[in-house]
């Protein structure tokens, strides 16, 4: 059996920072995350006015729950999704004039529906390219607080951003939701914001937030089960490997750790325990037809082990994933195609017949590191793959190509 120790979850990483940010007192975060995109976050923070202390395994955060701590400031959010959604969401609980950008990949990705909400609670919020795209400028006075409607069917980024500012409002925020894509990372923000002091509540579809603020804590950030899926979908693929991820267990935050829900569904064993998560092969893999709605992170995954699988795979209601680093569906179809795979697409499924993938194929990654990642599982079984812009994994996990080659070498 392989042990492997996974980096820090950015989900939760991002959420940790911008809570940080926000409490009474200095926080220090154990185990962070260090990746472009998390190091993009903390800069941006910096930015605003933030203190921010970075030491090799634990980050320390002075909270300013006034704001940001300059009156003007320019960031860059990088490709970071969580920093271009979440950081003009705290600056508006500020005062002051912040101007936010990103890279152009960020810059195509939508942010509408947020910078819609923050209007309606009264934020001077105005786009300088294209509406409801970065860049964007935020003239902050604080933020009342009140009753909003938010459609969040695109990204549950929208509604986590809105929840995680209620405590900073003068008088708490009440958010009805008429879509939700992705609802377990919801369920990361409430639990975090909870244990940073806030009081939210879920009525149905509204969920309502009082004007707490937050306290600051040390908080432990657990590994990355959006990384762990791919060791997990190794482990199933090969016949007679095992993998072990601690601290990913029972307890666990992120709804992603169901992937190996699906990966027991097609044969292998699985194990959750308190302690962590255990995959096992049993030597095959069976097809199946399977919603990925909530964990639709890991269809590339599931897409990169389809063609291993005895029937065709089938992957259902995962529209979001076209508005992601790429266009997902049609960037896992492509490639697969690339490999002599039958694939099928539609809006928001794609449909993956069995096959026997053939090298030497360079896979097209889009700047896309959970396109790279989830092909490192397909070349277990492939020879001559490689990657258009391999480098692209230090977005999410700097050292993901060191780990699964030493992974992948092991018995």
């Amino acid at each position: 059996m392989t042990v492997i120790d996974i980096p820090g979850s950015k989900s939760v990483t991002a959420r940790a920072l911008f809570l940080a940010a926000a409490a009474e007192g200095t926080t220090t975060l154990l185990r962070p995350l260090v990746s472009d995109d998390t190091e993009g976050f903390a800069e941006g923070l910096t930015a605003l006015g933030y203190a921010v202390r970075r030491e090799p395994g634990a980050w320390h955060i002075e909270g300013r729950p006034a704001g940001p701590g300059v009156e003007t400031a320019d960031v860059y959010c990088r490709d970071g999704a969580t920093t271009a959604r979440f950081l003009p969401t705290l600056a508006a609980a500020g005062h002051g004039t912040y101007r936010f950008d990103a890279s152009a990949q960020m810059r195509r990705r939508p942010l509408g529906p947020l910078s819609t909400a923050l209007r309606e609670l009264g934020v001077d919020l105005r786009h300088g390219g294209s509406e409801g795209h970065h860049p964007l400028d935020v003239h902050a006075a604080g933020v009342k607080g009140g009753a909003l409607t938010l459609d969040a069917g695109q990204s549950s980024q929208y509604l986590t951003a809105l929840l995680m500012l209620g405590p900073l409002t003068a008088e708490g925020l009440d958010i009805t939701v008429t879509d939700l894509v992705s609802e377990p990372y919801v369920e990361i923000t409430l639990a975090m914001m909870r244990a940073f002091g806030a009081e939210v509540t879920r009525e149905g579809r509204t969920y309502r937030v009082a004007p707490t603020g937050y306290r600051a804590l040390t908080y432990g950030i657990e590994p990355d089960a959006s990384t762990a899926s791919y060791f997990f979908a190794a482990a199933a693929l090969e016949p007679g490997r095992s993998v072990t991820v601690p601290g990913l267990g029972t307890g666990a935050l992120q709804g992603d750790l169901a992937f190996v829900d699906v990966l027991r569904r097609m044969g292998a064993e699985v194990e959750t325990t308190a302690a962590g998560t255990t995959v096992r092969s049993t030597g095959g893999l069976r097809g199946l037809t399977v919603n990925m709605r909530d964990i639709s992170d890991t269809m590339p995954t599931l897409a990169a082990i389809a063609p291993f699988a005895d029937g065709p795979v089938r992957i259902e209601d995962v529209a979001n994933t076209r508005v992601k680093e790429c266009d997902r569906l049609d960037a896992c179809a492509e490639n697969l195609r690339r490999l002599g795979i039958t694939v099928e697409t539609g809006p928001d499924w794609i449909e993956i017949r069995p096959g026997t993938p053939a090298g030497p194929v360079e896979i097209a990654t889009h700047g896309d590191p959970r396109i790279v990642m989830s092909f490192a599982v397909t070349a277990l079984r492939t020879p001559g793959i490689t990657f258009d812009d391999p480098g692209c994994v230090k977005k999410t996990f700097p050292d993901f190509h060191r780990v699964f080659e030493a992974f992948a070498r092991t018995p």
